[in-house]
């Protein structure tokens, strides 16, 4: 950690005070009670959330509906990269953010060639298309009329997966083994980074255990050295529990951060535009946003 923090912040970052976050995968189908429909859903315990969402299920689907049957209507019909690109470049923002896979464990790439995400992905299954891909190409391609400045393009990812019996069978042995990071989550990062090259790697789903069990610190590395972006690249600070709010070429340390004073490291607030969800939630009112 001490080499990774010890790197400068590069320029462009330091300098960009405005970027776009999006939330989008399969829950944005149901898009109701927000991205963690599926975990509330299939949480035990008779809590309210929970209640809300099974009766939501209830009343639009058939009996023996599983939340893998959103993916097909996932279709991304309405999906304009080049639109997208246009309106964030004129909103002020200088980088962009895209949840390439959230911890429902769908991929928003081509991830075909790692077997691991076989028909959860958005090439198996849903739009048929690489929707992250379509994206970097536009954004990578869209000037800041306010700044003249290229915009840059980086992407979100969920180290763990909800309900992936890797992952799981991995925390039963108390993180001593780590083939869901072998098989799954390594193989993701390396792929996102050599095919669409981001210059913001946003990382999430750390909170269970630290870094060596991600490998976190070796993927950086090689990130922050040897990868097409090495003199570019920033990421956030969720790799472990032992990271947080402290390792990382910017902080976030806790969802909506907000110092209130001069802080020690550069940070950046994540802020969601409705106060309850960061996917869309179709049952939000206005008094939300």
């Amino acid at each position: 950690w001490a080499s990774l923090d010890a790197r400068p912040l590069p320029e462009w970052y330091d300098e960009a005070k405005f970027g776009i976050f999006i939330h989008w995968g399969v829950f944005s189908v149901p898009s109701y009670g927000g991205e963690w429909f599926w975990q509330e859903w299939g949480r035990y315990g008779d809590n309210k959330k929970h209640n809300k969402i099974q009766d939501f299920v209830k009343k639009t689907e058939l009996p023996n509906f599983a939340y893998a049957d959103y993916a097909h209507r996932f279709d991304a019909t309405l999906y304009d990269p080049k639109h997208w690109a246009g309106v964030f470049a004129k909103s002020g923002a200088q980088y962009v953010v895209l949840t390439s896979k959230h911890h429902e464990g769908f991929t928003n790439w081509d991830s075909r060639s790692i077997p691991t995400t076989w028909n959860w992905n958005s090439m198996d299954v849903g739009p048929r298309r690489d929707l992250v891909g379509e994206l970097a190409a536009q954004v990578k391609n869209a000037t800041s009329p306010h700044t003249r400045k290229q915009l840059r393009f980086g992407l979100y990812h969920s180290l763990y997966e909800w309900f992936n019996p890797l992952y799981e069978n991995d925390k039963q042995n108390k993180f001593q083994t780590n083939q869901f990071v072998k098989t799954k989550t390594m193989p993701e990062l390396y792929d996102i980074v050599k095919k669409y090259e981001p210059e913001v790697i946003w990382s999430d789903g750390d909170g269970e255990t630290t870094s060596d069990y991600w490998n976190s610190k070796e993927f950086l590395a090689w990130y922050a050295t040897n990868s097409s972006v090495a003199k570019t690249g920033v990421w956030n600070d969720r790799w472990g529990t032992d990271a947080g709010c402290k390792h990382g070429s910017f902080l976030t340390c806790a969802d909506r951060y907000l110092p209130g004073k001069v802080n020690w490291k550069k940070w950046e607030n994540c802020l969601t535009i409705t106060q309850e969800s960061w996917g869309y939630d179709r049952s939000l009112t206005l008094e939300s946003y």
